[in-house]
């Protein structure tokens, strides 16, 4: 049986490399350069990128899982990019009307991770949509690092708006109570944040350790927040001061977790940055609070 990787096996500084690699600030080249320097045991630069990748074997909700529905779709996006394209997810056995929780995703578009999310949604009652930001360019690649690529090309401006839409789109789906809300990861998390400046009656975001609106949009939001950050992120963290005393500021609702000792990703299974123990406590925390925000 092959023992699971955590943060812990990797050197701080490497750990800080590679958030760095994911986020475009590094180069595939430069972080096997500078990671190498870490490198202990016969392992290299290469070898450390390798093991921290995201390995997808494994899901919480497999998509042959008889207790949902799934299907893709597409919709228009007049604003945006014309066109959006997603993945549906809804109990089997539903009957009424259902939450709704859009579902955004890190920076490389609509993987396998994002897709068991929504699934994990579904199993908890919710009519869960998670688009691919990527369609525009030919829609997730099956490759993260190419999937990366191609989203540094997306028109932000664009893409936003195509968010706004898929929004508006579960506030109406035949399906939906009404009520939305939103959960988003990484960069998902940053459009969580985003979101609730521009639609005034979305009725729930849940950022996981994404970034902040500008200071000034802020009194923007009527829309109760759940904020998850991990103590280890300091990227992300370094904006929280600010966006803290802008929320008090506007008497926004909001809850905030720092979960300790975790890295930025804790939530993502697929890559040793997952803290289970974390991850489960925030996803409980996540449910509870749509839950009690999205119910007719």
């Amino acid at each position: 049986m092959t023992t699971r990787l955590t943060a812990a096996d990797f050197d701080p500084e490497v750990l800080k490399l590679f958030d760095q690699y994911v986020h475009g600030q590094l180069s595939r080249r430069d972080f096997m350069s500078s990671a190498g320097r870490y490198a202990v045991g016969g392992a290299t630069g290469a070898s450390l990128l390798a093991a921290l990748a995201p390995s997808f074997a494994a899901q919480q909700v497999l998509p042959t899982d008889p207790r949902i529905k799934t299907v893709y779709v597409e919709y228009p996006s007049p604003q945006g990019y014309g066109k959006l394209r997603g993945y549906l997810a809804m109990p089997a056995a539903a009957k009424g009307k259902l939450p709704a929780v859009l579902v955004v995703h890190e920076n490389r578009g609509l993987n396998p991770h994002i897709e068991d999310v929504a699934r994990r949604l579904a199993l908890d009652g919710f009519l869960a949509f998670a688009p691919d930001a990527l369609f525009p360019l030919g829609g997730y690649p099956g490759d993260e690092d190419k999937a990366r690529d191609l989203f540094g090309k997306l028109d932000q401006t664009k893409t936003r708006a195509d968010f706004v839409a898929a929004a508006r789109i579960l506030k109406t789906h035949p399906n939906s109570n009404g009520k939305v809300g939103v959960v988003g990861f990484c960069y998902g998390g940053g459009i969580a944040n985003y979101l609730p400046t521009v639609i005034t009656d979305l009725a729930a975001a849940v950022p996981f350790y994404g970034s902040q609106p500008p200071a000034a949009e802020v009194a923007k939001i009527k829309t109760p927040l759940l904020i998850h950050d991990a103590e280890k992120d300091e990227r992300i963290r370094a904006g929280w001061p600010a966006y803290e005393a802008a929320l008090k500021a506007a008497g926004v609702k909001y809850q905030y977790y720092v979960y300790p000792g975790t890295e930025h990703g804790f939530n993502n299974d697929t890559t040793p940055r997952y803290d289970e123990a974390a991850a489960k406590l925030a996803w409980q925390r996540t449910v509870d609070f749509l839950k009690s925000h999205l119910a007719s």
